[in-house]
């Protein structure tokens, strides 16, 4: 069997959740399992025909074999009353044109319908957010396991259920005149697959760039199908400008290297310009959403040549304009703001805020890895030092704990 080329497992990749959609959208979300099914077997003939003959309309080809499939699939299912049920589906012309149910759906129509069906608000964020990676971004069981450090069989438990609590809850999916309705859930999603691809909770690479590709993809998705909501353009600016620092984020040991410390001539320029771009279009006189606001600080550091003169003063100013959005109720905004109230009002204040985030969140990731920073440039040696020992402990990503090591060392050596 010849392999599909590279850019042939590209396209199937893209084609895969658009292909879903459409089975789906015909079929009902009670038969989400199948209608997947249809799908890889789709994809598993086109992986071994199209080298040897391949399509003029690749979209047609998968969704012409994919109903099919699903025929067989329904056919050869041994409960009799669902076959009875479905009789009609049956009858459904195999080859009928997708200009007919499907005229006027975009690709980035069908894998929106498809990410809101995902992202449905009868599932926890976990079951979200896996569904999502599997069905969307096309990841395997072992892949999601990998990026959440699970065991496989637990994920795969996980996405069984979402799809069997789908199916319990029947209907269709919305369709695009409805691309609003869930879409707090939906950013929510592609906002925690950033921030996991962007800060690994555990493990060697500090950033996953698989999981950051396919976020920013599907943010692009969402922004070509709702081009003029501000928080979907916000998202996919903080994005763009939060995957321009990726080259410079690692040391030569693999270590973490922080912004404050990083060669910004090593980012990414065209996403940055990109970033700052939709920013600078979206941000005047649109509402001040989590989003929008997170991206107006992310281009703020982007516009900055150096720590130093970055506007520090407007960054804590957003800070405190995105705790009044959040209400108050994110540690992790408030931890970052304490960062920026340490450039602005010095180490001393952000060192009392930082006391008073520790009572109110004990435990909050990364807290003792800011007070050993702030510790050490106040000259708190000693104490500098237990804060990072706690850090340390306190972290599962072995990039970052090189670079905490690395601190400790320097503050601990002789003469330091």
């Amino acid at each position: 069997m010849t392999p599909v080329p590279s850019e042939g497992e590209d396209l199937l990749r893209d084609l895969a959740p658009q292909v879903l959609a459409r089975l789906v959208r015909s079929y009902g979300t009670g038969q989400f399992d199948v209608c997947e099914d249809a799908v890889q077997d789709a994809l598993l003939a086109a992986y071994r025909q199209w080298p040897a003959d391949p399509p003029s309309d690749p979209l047609a080809w998968l969704v012409t074999a994919a109903r099919r499939r699903y025929v067989d699939r329904i056919r050869s299912d041994s409960r009799r009353r669902e076959r009875e049920a479905r009789d009609a589906l049956l009858n459904e012309p195999l080859t009928e044109p997708l200009a007919g149910a499907d005229a006027g759906h975009s690709p980035a129509d069908d894998s929106l319908l498809l990410l809101q069906l995902c992202c449905h608000p009868a599932l926890p964020r976990p079951a979200q957010v896996a569904l999502t990676l599997r069905a969307v971004a096309g990841l395997t069981t072992a892949q999601i396991a990998n990026v959440h450090q699970l065991p496989e069989a637990t994920v795969a438990q996980r996405i069984t259920r979402a799809k069997r609590r789908l199916a319990e809850l029947g209907g269709d999916l919305p369709r695009p005149r409805d691309a609003a309705e869930r879409l707090g859930p939906v950013l929510d999603v592609l906002y925690a697959m950033q921030t996991e691809a962007h800060h690994t909770t555990s493990g060697a690479p500090a950033r996953d760039t698989d999981l950051a590709a396919e976020a920013v993809h599907l943010a692009r998705l969402l922004h070509q199908a709702l081009p003029d909501d501000p928080e979907v353009a916000g998202l996919l600016a903080l994005m763009l400008l939060t995957e321009s620092r990726g080259p410079a984020r690692q040391a030569a040991d693999g270590s973490l290297i922080p912004l404050d410390e990083q060669d910004r001539t090593r980012w990414d320029q065209l996403l940055a310009r990109e970033g700052i771009a939709l920013v600078e279009a979206t941000a005047p006189g649109a509402a001040p959403g989590p989003y929008l606001l997170q991206a107006c600080i992310a281009a703020l550091h982007a516009e900055a040549p150096d720590t130093g003169s970055t506007d520090w003063t407007e960054i804590l100013a957003l800070y405190d304009v995105l705790q009044i959005v959040t209400g108050r109720g994110n540690p992790t905004i408030a931890l970052n703001r304490i960062v920026a109230e340490a450039q602005v009002h010095g180490d001393g204040s952000a060192l009392d805020s930082l006391n008073l985030l520790e009572r109110a969140h004990p435990g909050l990731p990364r807290l003792d890895a800011v007070r050993a920073h702030l510790l050490e440039r106040q000259g708190r040696s000693i104490e500098a030092a237990d804060a990072y020992r706690r850090a340390v402990r306190a972290t599962r990503n072995l990039a970052e704990q090189q670079y905490l090591q690395r601190r400790l060392r320097t503050i601990t050596r002789p003469n330091a």
